[in-house]
């Protein structure tokens, strides 16, 4: 039993059972025992694999977009280069390589500001731009960006935030809540909401439930995406975020957990495992739209063929040997491929803008 078991099982002594969202932000973000804030989970070493750490193509690949974004807002100096959640740093390291590479104008005109909750990943990620000399900074969130055009990247930020479940039995909705269990141990249960049901389910133009089915929503995620949608709006500037989930809202329990890069119980060990749900980005969609910003979602497999991947591998197995080009194909395969274990169909893409951009691989319409 880690520190944080026993500190989650005391507060449902006292208080009751607890609501999902409470407990995935206890085991993610509690400063003293939280994942994110004392753990370093990524890599082969860690509990799992993101996109930048497949290969270096990807990050290249985002880059290249954002720099046809800059072009296409007009090119403003200076302009925020803001990443939401860099994780150990790879992707914005990635993208400035790129951008430094493709166009000097843009790398003058930079502003990097990383967007990051943990202390411990923060410093880790400004130590990995130093050699760029670019006025790095810091932030919590979304709202603390400078009032500048912004190109905003983000890669699994939003399935991190907390999300709430609801469950239909019997005729009606219940909320799912963590309990102890008679023999001690952490368990599901499905009690009355304690804060009423979400709109999308007293909607009457909602497909009706069967039962057994699900309802995740994410008031906080919601809040993020708001934030981004409210930024660009006022500032000008576009995002460009990757995530996995599903392009329609709808039915269906994708809460779960890894440790090891194996699925484990969101129960277990807290603290100690990443918890994670499907992103929705329909609803993300509408919550940008309501605060001025339009976007347009497909499969990162898709998008990443469209900019090129199967060139940029090319490229690159050039100069490599045998076992080199291997592992290029097999990385741009994880990247764009179908398969189980594969990203290209699980994850999308999603672009948001005020404004219409004719960007690659899809235009971007305005709000």
């Amino acid at each position: 039993m880690t520190p944080l078991d026993r500190r989650i099982r005391e507060e449902i002594g006292a208080e009751g059972p607890m609501r999902l969202d409470r407990f995935w932000n206890l085991c993610l973000f509690d400063p003293a025992e939280g994942y994110y804030t004392q753990r370093d989970p990524f890599g082969a070493a860690g509990d799992f694999v993101t996109a930048p750490g497949v290969s270096q193509m990807f990050g290249e690949l985002v880059g290249a977009w954002l720099v046809a974004a800059w072009r296409a807002i007009g090119s403003p100096s200076p302009v925020v280069l803001a990443e939401g959640g860099p994780g150990d740093g790879t992707l914005i390291q990635d993208v400035l390589r790129t951008v430094r590479r493709l166009d000097p104008a843009l790398m003058r005109a930079l502003r990097p500001r990383l967007v990051e909750r943990s202390d411990r990943l923060a410093a880790r990620q400004i130590e990995r731009l130093a050699a760029f000399d670019l006025p790095v900074r810091r932030v919590r969130e979304i709202r603390e960006l400078d009032a500048a055009p912004t190109l905003l990247v983000a890669n699994e930020l939003l399935d991190a935030v907390a999300i709430r479940q609801f469950e239909y039995r019997d005729g009606s909705w219940g909320e799912r809540f963590v309990t102890v269990d008679e023999t001690g141990a952490l368990r599901f249960a499905r009690l009355p909401p304690r804060d009423g049901l979400p709109a999308a389910l007293t909607d009457p133009r909602a497909p009706p439930p069967g039962e057994g089915h699900v309802f995740e929503t994410s008031p906080e995620r919601d809040q993020i995406v708001a934030d981004m949608a409210t930024h660009l709006a006022s500032q000008g500037g576009a995002a460009l975020l990757f995530d996995y989930g599903h392009l329609r809202t709808g039915y269906g329990d994708t809460l779960q957990a890894l440790k090891a890069h194996r699925a484990v119980s969101p129960l277990a060990e807290c603290g100690r495992v990443d918890i994670t749900s499907h992103v929705d980005f329909a609803q993300a969609r509408r919550v940008a739209l309501a605060r001025g910003c339009a976007g347009a979602a497909m499969a990162q497999g898709a998008f990443l063929l469209a900019l090129g991947l199967r060139e940029r591998a090319g490229v690159l197995g050039a100069g490599a040997d045998e076992a080199g080009r291997e592992g290029i194909v097999r990385a741009a395969r994880r990247l764009a491929g179908e398969a189980e274990g594969e990203m290209g169909a699980l994850f999308k893409a999603l672009a948001l803008s005020p404004r219409p951009l004719p960007l690659p691989p899809f235009a971007v319409p305005g709000a």
